[in-house]
């Protein structure tokens, strides 16, 4: 229901928030549900909104739709409230993340920098081999239109890596023509992108039959400090009972330092430039806040049971307002052929990565897959993989592997529409 004079009905808004924790309550219990120790976990709840988005998305829609003083002219705000809804989880979500990661992060990344580094570059160049193959097969069964299905690829790349700032990057590099094309690959890709990386890593310790009280035990061992010292935190001054305070500051500085655009080109500002985003940007911010806890007398750390709220809440709402969406384009564009197409930087990357990981940098199994869902850049599978192993230290190995994939995909991007 929609009223006049620029405001939206109360029934509208109220509709809204009641999808929103029936999504949430009804992912979470169908995550309960286990087939020999697999479930979906909280990617169920990114299941049900895709569902929503693909059978409902229409009356959301219409509830949020808001009449002018023009018969003919109206104005949707669905997407801009899901985008508020996704973007506010994640800031929940990365800051929350770099916080609980940010007492160990610097050992552990001083520990196996090499290892990251290498990992994150492997894993992104893997995705875009395996994009080139999708391109020359895709030539070969007869697709025309060379620039269009690159661009159409390179869509399929970002959202089989759920990379938001690989999708900005190849939106602003191809032609305008083609800027559909890329959220089309994005949106088809995407779902698999998600759910491969969540499944991946809860199949393979079932797999591998690994003993999880031994791999927390492997994790890299980074002294938080002392006895002595964490006394003297006690008597640091809290801005308030939880952190929010903190954690405000630490979300509002990381806003801006993932707004800082670095060039790329010779053009300047004005061509091809990279950023963290508001993603990295809260994430690297949060982390240096972990490490350092405290400025002069004034704790900048949150306690840790804000921090566990804060990360499930965001990654509940992210999941929410990145399926919804995605659930109605899936359904507008889908083809099977794209999907299989992004199926494939999926999963090989994944393989690649591991075996990689395990074998030639030899790291445990829970730093290799904490460095792989960073390499994938995928927020869900973090948030899943923390409850499969039963520790939120590998929180760690994610946000070291995280940057370096981050560059690298959004530097593929440009290279494979520019090269192809």
């Amino acid at each position: 229901m929609v009223l006049f004079d620029g405001v939206i009905s109360i029934t509208g808004i109220t509709f809204f928030m009641f999808c929103l924790f029936a999504i949430a309550i009804i992912g979470y219990a169908i995550g309960r549900i286990q087939i020999k120790g697999v479930g979906l976990g909280d990617a169920a709840v990114f299941i049900v909104a895709l569902l929503f988005g693909a059978l409902l998305y229409d009356p959301l829609v219409e509830q949020l739709t808001l009449a002018t003083a023009n018969p003919e002219v109206t104005v949707n705000y669905t997407s801009n409230a899901l985008k508020i809804v996704e973007s506010l989880g994640l800031i929940l979500f990365v800051t929350s993340v770099g916080f609980i990661a940010g007492p160990k992060f610097f050992g552990n990344l001083k520990k196996n920098f090499k290892s990251y580094v290498l990992l994150g570059v492997i894993i992104i160049l893997m995705g875009g081999l395996s994009a080139v193959g999708c391109i020359y097969l895709g030539r070969a069964l007869g697709e025309t239109n060379h620039e269009g299905f690159t661009a159409m690829v390179v869509g399929l790349l970002s959202g089989s890596l759920t990379s938001t700032p690989a999708f900005s990057a190849a939106k602003a590099t191809v032609a305008s023509q083609y800027e559909a094309l890329v959220s089309v690959g994005h949106g088809i890709a995407y779902i698999f992108g998600v759910v491969g990386v969540v499944l991946f890593v809860q199949i393979i310790p079932k797999l591998s039959k690994a003993n999880m009280e031994e791999e927390r035990a492997k994790l890299v061992s980074v002294d938080g400090g002392s006895d002595e010292k964490k006394e003297e935190k006690k008597k640091l001054i809290e801005l308030d009972e939880f952190g929010l305070g903190a954690f405000a500051l630490a979300a509002v500085i990381g806003t801006f330092v993932g707004m800082i655009k670095i060039p790329l080109s010779s053009k300047g500002l004005s061509g091809t430039t990279f950023a963290l985003t508001t993603t990295g940007g809260c994430l690297m911010t949060a982390l240096v806040f972990g490490h350092f806890r405290r400025v002069g007398k004034i704790s900048i750390m949150p306690k840790q049971a804000t921090l566990k709220v804060f990360r499930e809440l965001g990654l509940m709402l992210f999941l929410i307002g990145a399926g919804i969406p995605g659930g109605a384009d899936f359904v507008k564009h889908f083809d099977i052929m794209y999907f299989v197409y992004g199926a494939i930087m999926t999963i090989v990357p994944l393989i690649v990565g591991f075996l990689f990981a395990k074998y030639v940098l030899k790291l445990s199994l829970l730093n290799n897959l904490g460095s792989i869902t960073g390499g994938m850049t995928s927020t869900p599978a973090l948030g899943t993989l923390i409850n499969t192993a039963g520790t939120e230290e590998v929180a760690s190995a994610y946000a070291a592997t995280y940057p370096i994939a981050l560059i690298a995909v959004v530097l593929v991007s440009q290279f494979l529409i520019i090269l192809f």
